[in-house]
């Protein structure tokens, strides 16, 4: 075929910019709500975040987030393409800088307590009159009453049984899912705004987020014995020579790749729950090199990845 014959490859699209000219103001601090401003920077937001002063005794260049001392790594990520600037608050100079900002301000995203809200003059009430073209979305964490509440993600996942054994869970899953769930908030905020000309005041609980992700095990999906709770053979991980073996060749074709490479006979659903292929699996498994397993999974289409131990 004639190089002039072949397909023009196509274009890998960009991210939508579905809040170009939307300018978000954030006083949120740690992980979540800087994990939002992240997400409404990349759909295209101008991005503006007022942070307290750094602590007394900081270093030069100390920010007043928390997130910058436990790791400048994540708070570059975080905070890249937004302008930060620094504003007491609790001070009329402060005050004056915030609602400056405010009044340029499509949305505000915040993450205090409504008692901290309060005290700093920012109820919804007292916004929503001084500014009524403005939206906010504060990020608590737990919704109505519970939201004067101490807790972090931790313990967020810990009431909604995800937290499990005695290690840690692998990444913080209610603040990230927090931060999405807010930034989703921005744009329906956006959206009300577009259609009543009027500001909306919306509430992300990060328990709520916690109770999202947990719905799969509410629904027993992730329960022990379950087919996605290690009772399907064809979906578990597994020690292999040098390391482990996640192994998710779950919908039939897949589960019967994956026994026809193990020599395993029968791959029905009754099958692939009876301990005799668990162990068909688990043996043959064993005796595999992680690169073995990463060779046979391109060439029998089989969905498994290889980690160390």
């Amino acid at each position: 075929m004639p190089l002039s014959d072949l397909p023009t490859p196509r274009k890998t699209p960009g991210p939508l910019q579905s809040l170009k000219g939307v300018r978000v103001l954030s006083l949120a601090l740690n992980l979540p709500g800087p994990a939002a401003l992240m997400r409404c920077r990349q759909m295209g937001a101008s991005c503006v975040k007022l942070e307290p002063p750094a602590p007394q005794g900081a270093p030069a260049g100390a920010s007043g987030d928390p997130m910058k001392q436990y790791n400048a790594t994540a708070y570059a990520a975080l905070h890249a393409g937004v302008r930060t600037a620094t504003a007491d608050l609790k001070t009329e100079r402060g005050q004056k800088l915030l609602h400056r900002e405010l009044a340029k301000a499509d949305v505000l995203l915040t993450s205090f307590r409504p008692s901290a809200l309060a005290k700093l003059g920012l109820t919804w009430k007292a916004l929503h009159q001084q500014h009524p073209h403005l939206s906010q979305v504060a990020i608590v964490g737990s919704p109505g009453e519970r939201a004067e509440e101490p807790g972090h993600d931790l313990t967020y996942l810990a009431e909604n049984d995800l937290v499990t054994g005695l290690e840690l869970p692998a990444t913080l899953y209610a603040d990230m899912g927090g931060s999405l769930m807010a930034s989703e908030a921005v744009l329906q905020a956006v959206m009300h705004q577009r259609s009543k000309a009027k500001g909306l005041y919306l509430e992300v609980a990060l328990s709520g987020a916690a109770a999202y992700l947990a719905l799969p095990r509410a629904w027993g999906l992730t329960r022990a014995g379950a087919a996605v709770g290690g009772g399907h053979a064809g979906y578990r991980v597994y020690p292999c020579k040098g390391g482990r073996v996640a192994v998710a060749a779950l919908e039939p074709h897949f589960a019967a790749s994956l026994c026809a490479a193990a020599g395993v006979e029968g791959s029905g659903m009754k099958a692939m729950f009876a301990p005799a292929t668990h162990q068909a699996i688990a043996g043959w498994l064993l005796g595999k090199t992680r690169k073995e397993l990463d060779k046979l999974a391109a060439e029998k289409d089989i969905p498994l990845h290889t980690l160390a131990n």
